[in-house]
C-alpha cells in the first residue's frame, strides 16, 4: 500500500473542505508549488490534486496546475470536473498521469463505454483512469455529494469492470475531513465483493495507526490529506512508509 497525499485547490489555493462543503473550507499559508516540491524534496512519487473550481466546471485553475505539473516528475492524480472523454485526453496529453472520473460516470448512461472503446486495447489508458465513488450510507452520491444515485455500489463496481475500469478511489462521507479514522467497514465488503479491484481509499485517515490498520486489506494506495496539514501524520513519516512499502514489494 501507498500513501498518496492530496492537494485540494480552490480559486489556486491550498484548501481542505470538511465533508466536501465549500462553506466550510480551511484555508491554509502554502502554494500548490511548495507543496508538490515539499513532497517531492522527501522522495513521494505521487500527488493528488482535486480542482474544487474544476468540480463545478470553471476551469480558470487549470493552465496554472499544468504548468507546474510541465516542471516536476511529480506523478499527478486529478479530479475535479472531468465530465467528458475529450476533457479525459486533455488532461493525460498535458502530463496528468491519472483522471478521476465520478459524477459525469454517474449520471450519463453512455460515458463509460464510450470511455471504454477508447480505451480498447490501449492498456495505459485503462490503467490512468480511477472511478470515484462517493458513499454515504452505502449510497452513492454525486455532483459534490448533493444527489444520490438509484444504481447499487456493488452494481456500479460490476457494471466498471465489465467495461474494462479496475482502479477505484472509494471516499468514506462519513469520514471524510473528520479526522475520525477510515472507513475499513466499506473497504472490506468492496474488496469481498471484488477481491482483484485496485482500491484507493479516502477519508478519515487521522494517524499512522489508521494506516497500518488498513494494511490488513489488499488496498492499493490511501489518499492523505487533512492529517497532513493538522501535522497528525509528518512527511517524514510517509516517506519512511512509502520506501518500506516499495522494498516489500
Amino acid at each position: 500500500m501507498y500513501i498518496i497525499p492530496a492537494i485540494d485547490i480552490l480559486d489556486g489555493k491550498v484548501v481542505r473542505l470538511r465533508e466536501g462543503d465549500y462553506a466550510q473550507a480551511t484555508y491554509y499559508d502554502v502554494t500548490l508549488e511548495e507543496m508538490i516540491e515539499k513532497y517531492r524534496s522527501k522522495g513521494t512519487e505521487q500527488i493528488h490534486i482535486i480542482d474544487l473550481n474544476g468540480a463545478k466546471g470553471d476551469f480558470s485553475n487549470q493552465k496554472y496546475l499544468f504548468d507546474i505539473i510541465h516542471k516536476t516528475e511529480m506523478k499527478v492524480q486529478y479530479g475535479g470536473g472531468v465530465r467528458s472523454i475529450e476533457k479525459v485526453k486533455e488532461l493525460i496529453n498535458n502530463g496528468i498521469h491519472r483522471v478521476i472520473v465520478g459524477t459525469q460516470a454517474i449520471t450519463n448512461p453512455s460515458f463509460l463505454p464510450e470511455l471504454s472503446k477508447e480505451a480498447n486495447g490501449k492498456g495505459q489508458l485503462s490503467d490512468q483512469v480511477v472511478v470515484a465513488i462517493d458513499v454515504l450510507d452505502e449510497v452513492i452520491k454525486y455532483s459534490g455529494w448533493m444527489e444520490s444515485s438509484p444504481i447499487k455500489l456493488m452494481d456500479y463496481v460490476d457494471k466498471c469492470l465489465q467495461l474494462g475500469f479496475f482502479r477505484f478511489l472509494c471516499t468514506d462521507i462519513n469520514k471524510d475531513g473528520k479526522l475520525g479514522g477510515a472507513g475499513i467497514e466499506l473497504y472490506e465488503k468492496l474488496l469481498e465483493h471484488s477481491p482483484f479491484i485496485k482500491l484507493i481509499a479516502s477519508g478519515g485517515i487521522s494517524s499512522m495507526e489508521d494506516i497500518e490498520a488498513l494494511q490488513q486489506f489488499k488496498i492499493e494506495s490511501v489518499v492523505v490529506g487533512k492529517a497532513i496539514y493538522e501535522n497528525r501524520i509528518s512527511i517524514d513519516e510517509i516517506k519512511d512508509y512509502n520506501l518500506r512499502s516499495l522494498i516489500s514489494l
